[in-house]
């Protein structure tokens, strides 16, 4: 019988990931195109993961080292685009994020005692930043597609984290060394890497995408929210121009394309919409999507998935969450409850009609 060992499995799970985004054409290249190449780098790891724990294939551990390292500025690289309003090439952008790899490279050919820590360190370093890149809100991700920026931002809280508890957990492989002379290194490298990859993969894919589900909303913003100013009111009442216009139906937009019909900051906008309605952008905008998707489920015949593509949505599962979020309840609950609500209302007129003197 062949063994197939799980990395091998996780690494075909996201090759699968990466096929389907590439095969919707959803993305700004300029802003994914380091997602694309982080779940890459992530199916490579898992590769590398299988056949060295799997097959015994010792010889493979420094490759991977390098690679780990290439991921943890691939995420930074990926994420930190999706909050800048007109990114420069990526290759002047990320050439200095590639320098961690390259210096683990050359500590392998010439001088392995570092390596440890400069891995650990880079992994570190690099969650830090995320983390400290998303105390901006779902908001900064300017980049990121409206009906599911709150994923995006979860996306990019779950990669920090994930990359700093990678380093802690080389610091207890460290320690299993010292203690127990690696008796339990093997199990927590293995089990670890793979949890991370897949849980990795999965974030990253819909960072750029915004396609796979998000929590049920933002809720208000409860964080200190300075008063709205007149210059405020006015931002808000652009937008809301925009918006009447129909601008909330294009599937792809953003803060950074609401920003740049108005001739403004994405910042500005944001803060104008935070601080005069006590939402996030993406809220007000799919506030007018869940709203023309209700008039449509209430006026015509049409399918639920008409009327959340219609309104703008490309998700089904980010739609169900924001219309949830907004109407108490799914599309096809609240179809069914208006189609009984004027049924009784026709049945009951007649008897009116008939009981008047």
């Amino acid at each position: 019988m062949i063994f197939v060992p799980l990395p091998f499995v996780v690494a075909l799970l996201l090759v699968i990931v990466l096929a389907q985004m590439l095969r919707r054409h959803e993305w700004d290249l300029r802003a994914v195109a380091p997602i694309s190449l982080l779940i890459a780098a992530y199916a490579v790891q898992s590769v590398l993961i299988g056949l060295r724990w799997g097959y015994g294939l010792m010889t493979l551990m420094p490759v991977q080292a390098v690679l780990a390292t290439l991921i943890a500025g691939l995420a930074w690289i990926g994420f930190r685009r999706l909050t800048v309003e007109d990114p420069p090439p990526l290759l002047r952008d990320g050439w200095p994020h590639v320098l961690p790899a390259v210096a683990v490279a050359l500590l392998l050919a010439f001088w392995r005692d570092p390596v440890g820590p400069v891995i650990m360190a880079a992994f570190l370093g690099y969650g830090g930043a995320l983390l400290w890149l998303s105390r901006g809100g779902p908001d900064m991700l300017v980049a990121s597609r409206l009906d599911g920026s709150t994923v995006s931002y979860r996306s990019l809280q779950v990669t920090g984290l994930a990359l700093v508890g990678s380093a802690l957990t080389d610091l207890l492989i460290s320690f299993d060394l010292i203690a127990n002379g690696g008796a339990r290194s093997g199990a927590m490298v293995a089990v670890g890497n793979v949890a991370a990859l897949l849980v990795l993969g999965w974030v990253a894919s819909v960072a750029g995408t915004a396609q796979v589900g998000e929590e049920a909303g933002e809720g208000p913003l409860d964080r200190c929210v300075p008063e709205a100013t007149d210059a405020d009111e006015f931002v808000v009442e652009r937008v809301g121009a925009l918006m009447r216009e129909g601008l909330y139906k294009e599937s792809e937009l953003n803060l950074r394309r609401i920003a740049r019909r108005l001739s403004l900051p994405a910042r500005r906008v944001s803060q104008a919409v935070n601080r005069v309605c006590r939402k996030s952008v993406s809220q007000y905008v799919n506030n007018y999507r869940i709203a023309e998707a209700c008039r449509l489920l209430e006026t015509t015949q049409g399918s639920v998935t008409h009327a959340m593509l219609e309104a703008g949505f490309l998700s089904k599962s980010n739609f169900n969450r924001e219309f949830l979020r907004v109407m108490g309840e799914s599309p096809t609950a609240w179809r069914d409850h208006r189609r009984r609500s004027c049924g009784s209302q026709r049945v009951s007129a007649p008897r009116s009609a008939s009981s008047a003197p």
